[in-house]
């Protein structure tokens, strides 16, 4: 194991008090302030119960017809062997792909988000297959990995790692190329598929053509700069992130030698990566961390494209999809994915 970088006593390293923030685009100002207090509320250790009972009834879960929108798609659902001599159950891997394409596919591998307590494998699906999987012509493997705090640190990792290990092993009979797996996701789902793909790297696992990175969430100490500048502001803070981090490693959040397969933020060793794109907003907690994960990467040698749309917050796409920056944010990972696959095809 390729070993993290040390912190203060409690696990964590203070962070100057901020005294000014950067803008919200208006654009997202707007969608932000029509959410309301009570969606913006922070996670807490009381209410994260009820914030899971309420995810779980509010966000759209599509069935398999649905998503082959009416042949459109082809979606079959996959259980899979889980982490071996673990004991645990069966992970579920639901694929889908373009219906009528024809040779091995590349493959997105794809973690949703949900800050490790929240969201499923099948909402994230409509809107990738529309704006990646269509025009691309790319398969998608969304994973169902179990959640915090039911599961805790590596339980959700190990899941998402079982799934792509056979996947790459079963890649003829899902009609893709295990030479060209993308491992992908966003904000939690991000974080995982930054640990996933440095799992694989150091267990000499299948390789990837590449990482894409949306607003990831690989930090666990809170303690960048943005981390303090943004609490209290937008969809996501501190109170939320350390609820959601202990949820996930129990009794060791906040220790100094944990692994970064647990939170990438604290790997020392990025070589061997390969090229990876991270997303992130100029108005997050995420920024900096995030922009600290590009910068490593470039420092060992690796390539990373870095984008840091200004005056976004968390998940501003998602929540405002028709503003100008969530759409120039969309036309940038379709474009690094189609330069990615475009330059694998001319190996």
């Amino acid at each position: 194991m390729r070993g993290g970088r040390g912190s203060s006593e409690d696990g964590r390293i203070s962070a100057p008090t901020p005294k000014a923030v950067p803008p919200f685009d208006p654009e997202l100002g707007v969608v932000l302030a029509a959410l309301g207090q009570e969606a913006r509320a922070p996670i807490t250790p009381e209410n994260l119960a009820a914030r899971q009972e309420r995810d779980a009834v509010s966000r759209p879960r599509p069935t398999t017809e649905e998503l082959r929108a009416e042949g459109r798609f082809e979606v079959t659902e996959y259980r899979v062997p889980g982490p071996p001599g673990s004991g645990g159950p069966e992970v579920t891997l639901v694929s889908a792909r373009p219906a009528g394409l024809v040779g091995p596919l590349p493959l997105l591998y794809y973690m949703h988000g949900g800050a490790m307590v929240m969201g499923n494998a099948w909402s994230v699906l409509p809107r990738i297959l529309r704006e990646w999987a269509l025009p691309l012509g790319l398969a998608v493997i969304s994973v169902e990995y179990r959640l915090a705090p039911q599961a805790r640190y590596p339980e959700p990792l190990e899941d998402c790692y079982a799934g792509l290990v056979w996947a790459a092993g079963h890649a003829a009979e899902l009609g893709v190329d295990p030479d060209r797996i993308v491992i992908g996701g966003k904000s939690a789902g991000g974080g995982l598929a930054a640990a996933l793909t440095l799992l694989a790297r150091d267990r000499g696992g299948p390789g990837a053509l590449g990482q894409l990175l949306l607003c990831p969430m690989l930090d666990d100490r809170g303690s960048t700069f943005s981390s303090h500048q943004m609490t209290g502001l937008g969809v996501w803070d501190l109170t939320s992130h350390a609820t959601v981090w202990q949820a996930l490693l129990g009794d060791r959040y906040g220790a100094e030698d944990l692994p970064p397969y647990a939170a990438p933020a604290r790997a020392t060793d990025l070589s061997g990566l390969p090229p990876t794109f991270i997303d992130v907003g100029s108005a997050e907690m995420f920024r900096d961390e995030d922009v600290a994960y590009a910068n490593a990467i470039w420092q060992a040698g690796g390539q990373a494209e870095l984008h840091v749309w200004p005056g976004a917050y968390h998940g501003f796409d998602g929540l405002a999809p028709k503003a100008a920056v969530s759409q120039d944010a969309r036309d940038a990972r379709t474009r690094w994915l189609r330069r990615l696959l475009a330059q694998s095809d001319a190996r």
